[in-house]
C-alpha cells in the first residue's frame, strides 16, 4: 500500500471512529447546557449578552417582541468559541424615510461573537462580539463581556459595550463614532468598531430547577433611536424577566422592560451534531451468507460463465429491489464480481453499499471473492468500492470501522461494466406539490406560493436524460410584488416581480443534460434547455476530483438568453430596460466560473468561485459549510465583484447564509431529498449567478472519502 493510500485510509478511520462514537455515545444536548437566549438572539440576559456559548454546532431560532420592536433570529454555533447569527426585525410606527407604508422599518443584520477565555474555578468566561457589523443600522454595537458561575444556579455577567450598548449612561468614550445611516450597509463597518461612548451593563440569571430561569439585567442601551422616532419610553434601565422551558425544549421568556414595556421571546435551540442519522425504521437489510469451508476453490461453474452471468443478474435484481435500489450494469469473472450501482433511497452512501455487498453474498458464485460496487449518478461512475467477501463474512457482527479498514475506495475510471440500457427507466413521472417563498419585502416580508407541480424524466440512455417541470399556482401572493428596485447593471434579477405576475403556469425547467468521464479523475456535464426561471441556454461543466483527494477543481462555461415572463416556451433579447426611463442595458451573451473546492475534515468545506456573473461583473464567491454525517449542512457565502458598493445598491454587495436539512428528518426512513433553504438579506443584479441543476461536486463527493467514511457507521444497517 503507498503512503497516499494509508494516508487516505487512516483519514477514514478517523472520520468513522469519531462519528461511530458520536452516535454511540453522544445523547441529544441536555437543556442545562443551552444557555438562554436574549432579544436579539444570542446567549444572554434580556436585552444584554453574556459570555456564555451555545454547545458546538447547536442552531438557536428565536423570536421576540419589546414594546414595537419584533426581532427574529437564526443562531449558529459554528466552533465551540465561534457563533454567528442572522437577525431580521422590524419597528412599527418608526418615523424614517425608509419604512414601509404601515410605518414598519425593517433591518438586516448580521453578528459574531468569540469566546476569548472559558470559564474555569476562578477565571470567568470572556467573550467579544460584534453585532450588526457589516451594517449601519440601528442595532449596530459591539462588547466585551464576562460571566462567572457564583453557585451551582446563579451566574453573573458585566460587560462594557460601544455603539447601541453603549448609548445608557456612559462612563468614558473612546475615539469618535460615526452616526448611524439607516437603509444603508452592507460593508465592514471597522472604522466604527469600539469608538464612542463606553457603557457598563450587566445582570444576573438564577436556574430556579431545570425549567425555570429568572433573570435581572441592567441594560446600557438608551433606545435613542426608538425614543426619538417612535415614541418608545426609556424610563429605566433595569429589566426583569423569566425563562421557562417546555417539554420539546422550546423556551418561553417574558420581560418587563425599561420601566415602561412588556416583552415576550419563543427560542427553539436544536443540535444537528447530536440528532444522530436519521432512519432506522426501515427493514433490516439481509444477512451475510457464509459460505461453506473450501467452497471457494469451485471453479466447475465457470465452463457455463455466460448461463450463470446472466441468471445472477436477474436474481440480483432482484433482491436489490427489495432494498429500493438497481444496478444498470454487472459483469462477472470467476474471482471477481462488478456492479454499477444506483442509488435513489438511502441518503448515506454506506448503507446503500452495505446493503448491496450483502445481497451479493447470498448470489454470487462461491469463488467469487472479490466485491466491486461502482455507484453511478446520472449514469456516471462515481468510485468503486471494492470489498473481500471473507472480510464481510468474518466482520458481520463487529464495528463497522473494522469492514471500513479492509475496503478500498479507488477512481472508477475504466473500471465500470457497460451500462446495460434495459434496466434504465425510460421515463417517470410525478404529480407532487411545490412551495416557492419570497423573502425581505419591505411591503410584505415573507411571500409565499404553494401549488400543484407535475415533473418527469426521460432517461434516453444511461448518460443522457431530459426532465422538466410544469407548475400551478393554487394560492399565495408571491404575484403580488410590485416593487421593482432601482439598480445601475443589467436587471439579471431585479425583474423578478415581471415574472412572477405572468409566470402561472410556468415551466420552471426543462433541460437536456449528459454526464461523462473524460478521463481519470475527471466529471463533465453538459445541459442545455430553460435552465431556470429567468434564463435558458447551454452550460458545460468540467470537474476535476480524485477520490481521495480533499481538493477538486472545476470550470463552468454558460451561454443564456432571458425567457419571456410567462416562463413558457418563448425567449427575449437579452437586453433590459429601466422601467421609469429609456436607460437600456446589455445583458452579456457568456458568463461562468471557475471553482476549487476543499474538505478541510471535521465537516468543514470551503469554495471559491472566481469569474463573471450574470450582470457582466467580474469577481469571486467564497462560501463556507459545515456538514454533519446526518446530512445537515450550515453555510455562508459572500460574492464581491468589480461593481462599486454604490452600483450595487442596498446591502452593497452578495451574501447570504443556507441551511441543507434531510427529509429523512421528518419521514424517519431513508430518503436523499435534502431541503435547502438559502437567506439572502437582498437580492440585486451583481454578484447573480445562473442556477443550473445537476452541478457535479455534491453528487461527485457523495462518493468519495471522506464522505462515505463519515456514514459508515451504516454500513450494517
Amino acid at each position: 500500500m503507498t503512503a497516499r493510500a494509508e494516508f487516505r485510509r487512516s483519514r477514514a478511520r478517523l472520520a468513522v471512529t469519531t462519528a461511530a462514537a458520536a452516535l454511540a455515545f453522544g445523547a441529544p444536548t441536555q437543556a442545562q447546557d443551552i444557555p438562554t437566549f436574549n432579544t436579539y438572539g444570542v446567549p444572554g440576559l434580556i436585552d444584554m449578552p453574556s459570555a456564555e456559548m451555545a454547545p458546538d454546532a447547536t442552531v438557536g431560532l428565536s423570536y421576540g417582541r419589546i414594546d414595537q420592536s419584533n426581532r427574529g433570529a437564526l443562531t449558529f454555533q459554528l466552533t465551540p468559541r465561534l457563533s454567528g447569527t442572522f437577525r431580521y426585525a422590524g419597528i412599527a410606527d418608526f418615523d424614517d424615510p425608509n419604512s414601509n407604508a404601515d410605518g414598519v422599518y425593517y433591518d438586516r443584520s448580521f453578528d459574531i461573537r468569540f469566546l476569548l477565555f472559558t470559564e474555569t474555578g476562578i477565571r470567568p468566561a470572556v467573550a467579544i462580539g460584534l453585532q450588526d457589523f457589516i451594517g449601519t443600522g440601528i442595532y449596530s454595537g459591539e462588547y466585551i463581556v464576562a460571566t462567572k458561575t457564583l453557585l451551582p444556579k446563579l451566574k453573573v455577567t458585566a460587560g462594557l459595550g460601544w455603539g447601541r450598548l453603549g448609548s445608557y449612561n456612559p462612563a468614558t468614550t473612546l475615539g469618535e463614532r460615526a452616526d448611524n445611516l439607516l437603509g444603508s450597509g452592507g460593508l465592514p463597518t471597522y472604522d466604527r468598531w469600539f469608538r464612542g461612548d463606553i457603557a457598563p451593563f450587566g445582570g444576573l440569571s438564577y436556574a430556579w430547577n431545570d425549567r425555570l430561569t429568572l433573570k435581572l439585567e441592567y441594560s446600557s442601551d438608551a433606545y435613542d433611536d426608538e425614543s426619538a422616532r417612535g415614541g418608545f419610553e426609556h424610563d429605566s434601565p433595569v429589566n426583569l424577566g423569566f425563562d421557562y422551558r417546555l417539554d420539546n425544549d422550546l423556551r418561553l421568556s417574558l420581560y418587563y422592560a425599561y420601566g415602561s414595556s412588556l416583552g415576550f421571546q419563543l427560542t427553539y435551540p436544536i443540535n444537528p451534531k447530536t440528532l444522530g442519522i436519521p432512519g432506522g425504521v426501515e427493514p433490516g437489510g439481509l444477512p451475510v451468507r457464509r459460505r461453506a469451508e473450501a467452497s471457494a476453490d469451485d471453479l466447475g461453474w465457470t465452463a457455463a460463465l455466460d448461463a450463470y452471468e446472466a441468471s445472477t443478474q436477474k436474481r440480483l435484481i432482484s433482491s436489490l429491489e427489495k432494498d429500493d435500489l438497481s444496478i444498470d450494469g454487472y459483469r462477472l469473472e470467476p474471482r471477481r464480481a462488478t456492479i454499477r450501482l444506483r442509488n435513489s433511497h438511502y441518503g448515506r452512501p454506506s448503507q446503500a453499499i452495505g446493503r448491496a455487498a450483502r445481497a451479493m453474498t447470498r448470489i454470487m458464485p462461491d469463488s467469487v471473492e472479490e466485491f466491486t460496487i461502482i455507484p453511478v449518478e446520472n449514469g456516471t461512475p462515481m468510485s468503486a468500492i471494492t470489498l473481500q467477501r471473507s472480510d464481510l463474512e468474518n466482520l458481520e457482527n463487529d464495528a463497522a470501522v473494522e469492514m471500513l479498514a479492509r475496503t478500498a475506495i479507488t477512481d472508477a475510471y475504466g473500471k465500470a461494466p457497460a451500462p446495460d440500457i434495459q434496466v434504465t427507466p425510460k421515463f417517470t413521472w410525478a404529480l407532487t406539490s411545490y412551495y416557492e417563498y419570497s423573502s425581505f419585502d419591505p411591503d410584505d416580508p415573507l411571500r409565499v406560493d404553494v401549488g400543484a407541480q407535475i415533473g418527469g424524466t426521460w432517461q434516453i440512455t444511461p448518460q443522457l436524460e431530459l426532465s422538466g417541470a410544469l407548475r400551478k399556482r393554487v394560492i399565495g401572493n408571491i404575484q403580488d410584488i410590485d416593487r421593482v428596485s432601482p439598480s445601475e447593471l443589467p436587471r439579471v434579477r431585479t425583474d423578478l416581480p415581471f415574472y412572477a405576475q405572468n409566470g402561472d403556469p410556468k415551466i420552471s425547467n426543462l433541460i437536456l443534460s449528459y454526464y461523462g468521464r473524460p478521463g481519470p479523475d475527471l466529471y463533465g456535464r453538459v445541459s442545455a434547455g430553460y435552465l431556470e426561471a429567468m434564463y435558458a441556454g447551454i452550460s458545460g461543466e468540467l470537474l476535476w476530483k480524485p477520490v481521495g483527494s480533499a481538493l477538486a477543481l472545476g470550470a463552468e462555461l454558460n451561454f443564456v438568453r432571458r425567457r419571456d415572463y410567462d416562463q413558457m416556451f418563448g425567449l427575449m433579447s437579452n437586453t433590459t430596460e429601466e422601467p421609469d426611463n429609456d436607460t437600456t442595458r446589455e445583458i452579456p451573451d457568456f458568463n461562468g466560473h471557475v471553482s476549487a473546492y476543499y474538505d478541510f475534515g471535521g465537516g468543514y468545506q470551503g469554495q471559491m468561485d472566481v469569474g463573471r456573473y450574470l450582470a457582466g461583473d467580474w469577481g469571486t464567491t467564497l462560501t463556507v459549510g459545515r456538514e454533519f454525517a446526518n446530512g445537515w449542512r450550515f453555510g455562508a457565502f459572500a460574492t464581491f465583484t468589480n461593481v462599486s458598493s454604490d452600483d450595487f445598491g442596498e446591502g452593497s454587495f452578495d451574501k447570504g447564509i443556507s441551511l441543507s436539512i434531510p427529509v429523512s428528518v421528518g419521514l424517519g426512513t431513508p430518503s436523499r431529498r435534502v431541503e435547502t433553504t438559502v437567506i439572502r438579506p437582498i437580492t440585486r443584479d451583481g454578484g447573480a449567478r445562473l442556477g443550473v441543476p445537476g452541478r457535479l461536486y455534491n453528487n461527485v463527493r457523495t462518493w468519495h472519502e471522506p464522505e462515505i467514511a463519515d456514514s459508515w457507521g451504516r454500513f450494517w444497517r
